[in-house]
């Protein structure tokens, strides 16, 4: 049986081998592709629709806890591509 996550932008469970890992590195957003790297991490679907709500709503800052602005720029790139 496979691991449940909650995707932070549409707020959906899914298996976890649909989402993304995502994790804070020097206060940008980056997509942990192994699940390895160490530090809390938020779970989103790969769809820029899931990431603007993400955005919309705040959801990065308080999964991950911190109040600084994140930069999510590479990972926009990234779903947009």
């Amino acid at each position: 049986m496979e691991a449940v996550r909650t995707c932070v932008g549409c707020r959906s469970r899914a298996n976890r081998s649909t989402l993304v890992r995502l994790v804070v590195r020097e206060a940008q957003v980056v997509v942990d592709d192994r699940a390895a790297l160490p530090g809390r991490g938020a779970w989103l679907h790969p769809d820029i629709e899931c990431f603007r709500l993400a955005e919309k709503k705040r959801a990065f800052a308080r999964a991950f806890r911190v109040r600084t602005p994140l930069d999510t720029n590479s990972l926009e790139n990234r779903l947009n591509g």
